[in-house]
C-alpha cells in the first residue's frame, strides 16, 4: 500500500505530500524542485494553501517527529524521520 498523497496547486503545478501533520493539516511540496512548501488544511471552505519557508517547513517536521517519539508510535516515527532526512539533509 503506498501512501503517496498529489495536490494540483493553481499556480504552482503539481504537489507531493511531505507528511501529515497534527489538526488535519499536511506538509506539501512543489513535486521537482523541493523548495516551496505548503501547509494544506482541508475544511468547509475548501482547500487552503499556506506557503511557509524551507526552515519553518523543517521546524514543522521536527515537531512532528518529536510528537509521535513522545506518543510511541515507532513505525511512523521512522517514515517521518526517513522523509526528514531526504527532504531536508
Amino acid at each position: 500500500m503506498t501512501t503517496e498523497a498529489y495536490l494540483n496547486h493553481p499556480t504552482f503545478g503539481l504537489l507531493y505530500r511531505v507528511c501529515v501533520l497534527e489538526n488535519g493539516q499536511e506538509l506539501f511540496s512543489t513535486l521537482y524542485a523541493q523548495r516551496l512548501f505548503f501547509v494544506v488544511t482541508v475544511g468547509n471552505q475548501g482547500i487552503q494553501f499556506d506557503p511557509v519557508s524551507r526552515a519553518d517547513a523543517r521546524l514543522l517536521l521536527e515537531g512532528r517527529l518529536r510528537s509521535l517519539r513522545r506518543f510511541g508510535q515507532s513505525e511512523e516515527f521512522q517514515k517521518v524521520q526517513k522523509t526528514y532526512q531526504q527532504t531536508f539533509q
